[in-house]
């Protein structure tokens, strides 16, 4: 049993290195969370605001894994232009933008005051 348990994490982790090999958008969003993480030390952010933090980049790195998944799976069905698969995909990479478009707001909500009064004593 602690073998199995084991043996699914590995093909989980298994899973995030493919995203980062070949998904342009993941490491897009892995780079974009490194920059997060970094100016969150820097504007020295609160605990609290540190849980905000780490759930928006596990939401969109997630819903990113999502949409990788749902359109290889597509692509395995058919290459070919069908209507119906469209729509999938556009509703999986919507769900990226939801997460994506959330994230943006939280953050916002937790480094605009800071970078107002970085900007206001420095001015």
């Amino acid at each position: 049993m602690v073998k199995g348990r084991i043996q699914s994490f590995w093909f989980a982790v298994s899973g995030i290195i493919f995203c980062t090999l070949n998904e342009t958008n993941f490491r897009v969003q892995l780079f974009a969370a490194v920059a997060v993480i970094a100016a969150g030390f820097a504007a020295g952010v609160s605990a609290g605001e540190w849980l905000w933090i780490c759930a928006c980049i596990a939401a969109v790195l997630a819903a990113e894994a999502f949409n990788t998944a749902i359109e290889k799976l597509c692509n395995l069905y058919s290459t070919d232009y069908n209507p119906q698969i469209k729509i999938i995909k556009d509703v999986a990479a919507g769900a990226v933008l939801l997460a994506a478009s959330g994230s943006f707001v939280a953050g916002s909500i937790i480094f605009l005051p800071r970078i107002y009064g970085y900007c206001k004593n420095f001015f």
